[in-house]
């Protein structure tokens, strides 16, 4: 048994343009999963996620590379023979069976004897919490409970990876959360990868083991989602993954901390990780709109003075818009228990923001940080 369920080498995809010329859809993707992963692929539109997995799917052939699945090469393999399912964001089920004749179709395909496929859809159904509904027709159930027929369609014939192709986008924003720790829970009482799809950041921060953020068709930054979030390989990661505040700059040592002056004449104060060497050059730092906090004279904390242009209720806090003295936009979340000193930054439209130099995430630029 291999320990990876995928491995891909070198895939590369191209895709012709109407007017003349290709595009590299996948640009020499190099990609592990692990048995019992929950991995989510992550990004734009366009950013050659979908294709990605079709490639898995066999819905796509590689133009350059290799694809392995469970150690086997999967290049000559149809996508009917490939140890993999596919839940779509359709759900895509037949409005003419009923649910238990959907969910137990490829059973029926295979040749399943009868007694067994019952047993089976039975089994599936009560795993995605629709025991007893195998009656009813799709027409009948809510948009929640036809992504569940979906998935227990998908597992019914115990696949060793499941595919799931933005499969939550259609629901609403409660059903859609509740749907993401059911997802999380599924998986993990299967015991099988599963590849998620989506441009959504919350839904990859909330249910993966590992995130790989996609952009132009390669990979930017394939990690947990905490590294993810607070140390971003680059400035698309930064911005793609949570709201960001970037400040791009020239790097100075002063002792142990690290002086970045911007072109609008700003100086961000931070402290590079162990595993940093800052020796000058150009740096990108990043700040999360959470990380400030509303000035109290605290020297352990660095300050920056924001005019503010918007105070945004949020329920649980404020975000406050705004811009730096020299013209920077800055977005910091405040939380509500400051209140009353809210109203005296929403009186005067100035703040004066602190934040810890240890949060400052310092992205490499093209001078001499590694």
């Amino acid at each position: 048994m291999h320990d990876k369920i995928i491995s891909l080498d070198n895939a590369t995809k191209r895709f012709s343009l109407p007017e003349g010329g290709k595009i590299n859809a996948l640009d020499a993707i190099d990609l592990e999963v692990s048995r019992n992963e929950f991995l989510t692929l992550l990004g734009p539109s366009g950013c050659g996620k979908t294709t990605l997995l079709h490639v898995i799917s066999g819905f796509v052939q590689l133009d350059e590379g290799q694809i392995l699945i469970d150690g086997v090469d999967m290049g000559e393999t149809p996508p009917h023979n490939r140890p993999v399912n596919t839940v779509f964001q359709n759900y895509a089920l037949f409005p003419h069976m009923s649910v238990g004749e959907n969910v137990g179709y490829a059973l029926e395909i295979a040749h399943t004897p009868k007694p067994e496929r019952i047993k089976r859809v039975g089994e599936a159904l009560e795993l995605v919490g629709l025991g007893g509904y195998a009656d009813r027709m799709p027409r009948q159930l809510s948009g929640g409970q036809q992504q569940r027929v979906a998935l227990a369609r998908a597992i019914i014939a115990r696949p060793k990876l499941l595919l799931l192709d933005e499969p939550l986008s259609a629901l609403d924003r409660n059903l859609r959360q509740s749907m993401q720790i059911e997802l999380k829970n599924l998986q993990a009482e299967l015991g099988i990868s599963f590849i998620f799809v989506t441009h959504d950041q919350e839904e990859a921060l909330t249910m993966s083991n590992r995130v790989a953020v996609l952009n132009g068709g390669v990979i930017q930054q394939i990690d947990t989602p905490l590294n993810t979030y607070n140390y971003p390989a680059n400035s698309f990661v930064a911005s793609f993954v949570g709201a960001s505040n970037l400040f791009e700059g020239k790097a100075s040592r002063d002792g142990e901390r690290i002086h970045i002056a911007t072109e609008h004449n700003e100086v961000i104060e931070a402290r590079a990780r162990k595993d940093q060497h800052i020796n000058g050059g150009k740096v990108t730092a990043m700040l999360r709109p959470e990380q400030f906090s509303l000035a109290d004279g605290d020297e352990n904390r660095a300050e920056i003075d924001v005019t503010i242009d918007q105070i945004v209720f949020l329920g649980s806090a404020y975000e406050l818009l705004g811009k730096t003295t020299g013209g920077s936009e800055i977005k910091a979340i405040i939380s509500a228990a400051r209140q009353s000193r809210l109203a005296e930054v929403e009186r005067t439209k100035t703040a004066r923001l602190s934040y810890d130099p240890n949060a400052v995430h310092l992205i490499p630029g093209t001078g001499d940080v590694q």
